[in-house]
């Protein structure tokens, strides 16, 4: 075996430790493999990510609820993917390896919950659990926990948002579109975005951002431009409760949009999303052409390029 194929092997090897979550193995590899080829791009890549998930992993020490050992992870995921941006380099097997591992870890964490604790928390701990199987690239599971935790909360934008990533990352483009139409309407601050990974949502999320949409304002804008990008395009027919309840929202954004404008930058996308569904809805229903002409100028009046978009 040359050198080159042992460092190879010895890779393989520790990755496979990462995705069993055995981080010391895999280290302890990552140091043979050193030690064969001390100028490996890839090796010195490893050590580096490796460092960092050791150092997190001795200050989580401290943390005895389970419960937030497994949130204390997944936040450091996020600021591990941070971390990874900023490394020279492109090695996709290891950050896929990296992102098993912690998703996995945090996994071990939220399934040694006390049954009781579990119990109370049943939605909440379903989600992270379904989260964790996402990240951990066992997509099976994640529908299996995030389908129970969306049962017990129907309207949770956070559950269905998770849900729809999950499955497009399982292939099923439409029912995730749908959820993310549903989830971006519900409560666009209430999802993290950051744990969505799916193509399709990760390159709307990044068009609207290149648009400069940043902070808060980026989550309310996705749907607005998932609409006109023609990716959030399965809908479903509101009942005329929920399109009751939806006029009646509009009125409220309406009102405090006057109120407050210095909220513009938020609750400009928020009714025009809203204004979208009540053009969809008005369409479904074969409403007078005069209503949804109303709500059209409306938007022209707030936003006149998404109008031309909208429209075009």
């Amino acid at each position: 075996m040359t050198e080159q194929e042992n460092v190879s092997v010895l890779l393989s090897n520790a990755y496979e430790s990462l995705r069993s979550a055995d981080l010391a193995a895999a280290m302890g590899l990552f140091d043979r493999a050193l030690s064969a080829d001390y100028e490996n791009a890839e090796v010195l890549y490893d050590l580096k990510c490796a460092n960092f998930w050791k150092e997190k992993l001795a200050r989580m020490e401290a943390i005895q609820n389970p419960f937030e050992r497994g949130e204390y992870i997944l936040t450091q995921w996020k600021s591990f993917s941070s971390f990874v941006s900023k490394l020279a380099g492109d090695f996709e097997r290891a950050r896929y390896s990296f992102k098993r591992f912690a998703f996995s870890f945090a996994l071990r964490q939220y399934e040694a919950l006390p049954p009781d604790e579990k119990d109370s928390q049943e939605a909440e701990i379903a989600l992270r659990i379904g989260r964790c199987h996402k990240g951990a690239g066992d997509f099976d599971a994640a529908l299996h926990s995030l389908e129970s935790a969306a049962q017990a909360r129907r309207d949770d934008a956070e559950i269905l948002a998770e849900l729809a990533d999950t499955y497009a990352l399982g292939g099923d483009n439409r029912s995730s579109k749908a959820l993310f139409r549903e989830a971006f309407y519900l409560g666009a601050q209430r999802i993290d975005l950051g744990f969505l990974e799916s193509e399709m949502i990760r390159r709307l999320i990044e068009k609207v951002r290149a648009l400069g949409c940043s902070g808060p304002e980026l989550a309310e804008w996705i749907p607005v431009y998932g609409a006109i990008y023609g990716v959030f395009t399965v809908k479903r027919e509101l009942k005329a409760v929920e399109a009751g309840k939806l006029v009646q929202s509009i009125y409220q954004l309406e009102n405090e949009l006057k109120e407050n404008a210095d909220q513009r930058a938020i609750l400009v996308p928020r009714l025009i999303n809203r204004y979208f569904w009540l053009i969809d809805y008005y369409m479904a229903v074969r409403e007078d052409r005069v209503k949804i002409d109303e709500i059209l100028l409306k938007i022209r009046l707030l936003d006149g390029s998404i109008y031309k978009q909208y429209t075009a």
